[in-house]
């Protein structure tokens, strides 16, 4: 398959699963907080 076949797969995934997509997204973005909040935390100490 070539990189375009691959694009147009995911693309055509995530408007299927707008929901889905967006949770994921929105788990990604926490645990990516998260993790700056406790590393700036126990920097601080």
């Amino acid at each position: 398959m070539l990189w375009r076949d691959f694009f147009q797969l995911s693309l055509r995934a995530l408007i299927a699963h707008r929901m889905r997509s967006f949770l994921t997204l929105l788990g990604i973005g926490v645990g990516i907080a998260a993790v700056i909040l406790l590393t700036s935390i126990g920097e601080g100490l």
